[in-house]
């Protein structure tokens, strides 16, 4: 089994951004997870579904991405939880596995929120600050400096900075990065095959482990 890496996108779909990024996935065979905002699901349906049906993984971004989601209490915590994982659903006809916080900032009611809605925590082992760096050689430098299998990395197609030509930022990064990973061996796959993947080896492991000598 090669060794991997997840790329996951956050804070789309957004029109003028998302579809560009599939096409440069789809131009190299690659996968993605793409942290959708409910809101902008709602808004974007076709976008949404573009996702999907193209191969990739939707996840939950929360319903309005609020930078003061860490700071609401239980109730409001989980109605943003519950009314992404809502408008995906309807959307797309696929239920999340997967929440992230906005900008990674949780607090002790998350927890319980991800657990009644059957959603997994993720966060990010490597990322490129590509909403604040519109130097795509900065972002991309961040991104695979020190690079091995297993790590997941961040970018975004919503919010995303913008070039000195004023293009946004993934759109420069991510064919560099997918050429990147190619030279290194390393799999583009999505969070959904990453677990199953962990989940086969830890069962072979085991049974390894557990077998007659």
């Amino acid at each position: 089994m090669s060794a991997a890496v997840a790329i996951t996108i956050d804070d789309g779909p957004e029109p003028e951004v998302t579809g560009r990024v599939l096409d440069v996935l789809d131009e190299h065979g690659a996968r993605a997870t793409f942290f959708c905002i409910g809101e902008r699901v709602e808004r974007h349906p076709a976008l949404a579904r573009s996702i999907v049906t193209r191969g990739h993984e939707i996840a939950n971004h929360s319903y309005r991405h609020r930078m003061s989601f860490s700071l609401l209490g239980p109730r409001g915590v989980a109605r943003e939880v519950v009314r992404a994982q809502e408008a995906i659903g309807a959307v797309t006809g696929e239920v999340p596995r997967f929440f992230r916080a906005p900008a990674g900032l949780r607090n002790p009611f998350l927890e319980p929120a991800l657990t009644r809605a059957n959603l997994q925590l993720v966060s990010w082992t490597r990322r490129g600050f590509d909403t604040v760096y519109g130097s795509a050689g900065r972002v991309l430098g961040s991104l695979t400096r020190g690079l091995q299998g297993d790590d997941i990395l961040l970018l975004h197609d919503g919010h995303a900075a913008r070039t000195p030509s004023g293009a946004p930022v993934i759109l420069e990064v991510l064919p560099a990065l997918l050429r990147a990973l190619t030279q290194a061996r390393l799999a583009p796959i999505t969070l959904r095959a990453a677990l199953d993947r962990s989940v086969a080896a830890s069962a072979s492991l085991s049974a390894a482990s557990g077998a007659p000598r």
